[in-house]
């Protein structure tokens, strides 16, 4: 493991403290979460400061139990009716064109939770056509009609993370299913082939630049569109710790390799996440 001193180029300033307590209140009145704080994102001052932010679904505990997530886990509350009213208004008020929409994983609920994506989903387009929404799902247990359910609210992205390679699934996402979350990537484009689809990888975890690139291909393979790839920070001293801080100019390879193997954009770099600037992303679009 390595030392808990982040290098040179991890070190960042001291958050927007003013747009923090803002965009907080802003959920808080709403009863929202936003997976920025939920799991102690980097970027959130610099998203709060531009007035965006990730919204997370569902409530704010998960089923699972991954090692690397920050997200409280335990026994959810029931799913909120009014959760996709008040999301179009924080969408109002923070006068969003792009919205990127987010869940804790609900293996507690017959659907996973897939509904409640469409009823969000739908709100949004009630509101306003024009605004792109892309949803990060988990993976639904493999559950097809759960799938196909958030596909028939016409998402403009559907974003499924892999997170990690398949031989430390074990320690990182004991819960999850590497070949699983392969799948429903590959169901996303037989159901919906037009519609874009999205991953992303952490990195620091003790991967191997050979099984990154093996994992670039299984997402090809299965039509994924787009990429984003970031170094892992331990959120906790009770989570998976950091094998290694990956240096800038080996996240520049990473994303020379995506592109040779056919993604249309990848995203890499120490500080990018699943949503990081995902409306420049979606204009990229094939």
């Amino acid at each position: 493991m390595v030392k808990s001193v982040k290098p040179e180029w991890l070190r960042r300033p001291i958050p927007n403290a003013a747009a923090l307590t803002k965009m907080k209140g802003l959920m808080e009145g709403l009863q929202l979460h936003t997976v920025c704080e939920s799991a102690h994102c980097p970027n959130q001052g610099d998203c709060f400061a531009r007035n965006t932010a990730t919204f997370m679904i569902l409530g704010d505990v998960c089923t699972r139990n991954c090692r690397f997530c920050a997200v409280k886990h335990g026994q959810p509350a029931p799913p909120d009716v009014n959760e996709p009213e008040h999301l179009v208004e924080a969408v109002t008020k923070l006068r969003l064109r792009y919205v990127v929409v987010t869940s804790v994983t609900r293996d507690d609920l017959p659907d996973g939770g897939a509904y409640q994506f469409a009823k969000v989903v739908e709100a949004i387009r009630d509101y306003d056509p024009e605004i792109p929404t892309e949803v990060l799902i988990p993976d639904f247990q493999g559950s097809s009609s759960a799938l196909e359910a958030v596909i028939a609210s016409h998402p403009a992205v559907i974003n499924h993370n892999v997170e990690t390679v398949p031989r430390l699934y074990p320690q990182v996402r004991p819960q999850a299913d590497y070949e699983r979350s392969i799948h429903l990537l590959k169901q996303t484009k037989s159901m919906a082939g037009g519609i874009i689809t999205k991953s992303g990888l952490m990195v620091g975890l003790g991967e191997k630049y050979e099984e990154i690139v093996k994992v670039m291909e299984d997402l090809r393979a299965v039509g994924c569109d787009f990429l984003t790839i970031g170094q892992y920070l331990q959120p906790s001293k009770n989570l998976f710790e950091v094998v290694k801080f990956v240096h800038p100019a080996e996240f520049e390879e990473y994303k020379k390799a995506g592109l040779s193997i056919g993604f249309t954009d990848v995203a890499s770099a120490p500080y990018v996440r699943s949503s990081f600037q995902a409306d420049k992303m979606f204009r990229k679009k094939p």
